[in-house]
């Protein structure tokens, strides 16, 4: 399987390069998938290759994010900070945690968001920008707008070589708003204290309720932990998915 890709944040990853370090669950479609770190960080580069080679983009520019807590979330996120782009996201950071403001009267270079919420963006996003859809089921999309590329296409068309991290400087701004890599380092081992995570935990995530990537990625990844994200969970389902999923800790 060769060298494992190294995540592009301050993370002690699990050991145990075939172990799930994400599960992503739906409990309205019955999806359940899996990826150790190896695999993440394979998706993470394609998709980091995706910004930088098939968009030209360089570090410092602007990518917006409006997407769902998902894997492929991850992997957008994790890849556009491993190349130093400035990542704002939808929605904004909730209180105690930095502001992430979109836009800034200044136009994003990249777009990713989901087919549900193509309507906030279709009518705002200027010419020159890289649209991408990102479906959240397997497989192409079947209907993708003039203007519009389907990621899940796109992305393969990359190597999962993991780019050079230190090209990125700490103190590279991560976030339009000018909060940089260090500081959200930071900010996600103060969450990671706040919610009792430590290395070895697994932390079961009720999507429904917690879209800030800082909670539900950045702090659990930051100490060493891994996550199951529960979509559509069925309460009544939560004992088995914590026991099957050997969770530690529940948000």
């Amino acid at each position: 399987m060769g060298v494992r890709p190294q995540l592009p944040v301050p993370a002690a990853v699990p050991a145990g390069g075939d172990r799930p370090l994400l599960t992503y669950l739906d409990d309205a479609t019955g999806e359940r998938t899996e990826l150790s770190a190896y695999q993440l960080g394979e998706w993470a580069a394609r998709c980091a290759g995706l910004l930088r080679d098939g968009c030209g983009l360089t570090p410092g520019s602007r990518v917006a994010v409006l997407l769902p807590p998902h894997w492929r979330t991850a992997a957008v996120l994790l890849g556009a900070w491993s190349v130093g782009m400035a990542v704002s996201l939808r929605p904004r950071a909730t209180a105690g945690l930095p502001v992430l403001e979109p836009g800034g009267g200044r136009p994003y270079d990249a777009v990713f968001v989901t087919p549900e919420r193509l309507d906030d963006w279709l009518e705002d996003v200027p010419e020159g920008v890289h649209r991408y859809l990102v479906g959240t089921a397997s497989g192409p999309l079947t209907d993708v707008p003039f203007g519009w590329l389907d990621w899940s296409v796109e992305v393969l068309r990359h190597s999962a070589a993991p780019p050079d991290h230190a090209a990125i400087h700490p103190g590279l701004a991560a976030t339009p708003d000018g909060t940089s890599y260090d500081e959200w380092g930071r900010v996600a081992g103060a969450v990671a204290d706040q919610l009792n995570l430590r290395a070895g935990d697994r932390l079961l995530v009720d999507v429904a309720g917690h879209e800030q990537p800082v909670r539900w990625l950045l702090a659990p990844l930051s100490v060493g932990a891994s996550v199951v994200l529960c979509a559509n969970l069925d309460r009544r389902r939560l004992d088995n998915r914590i026991a099957v999923n050997q969770v530690t800790r529940v948000l």
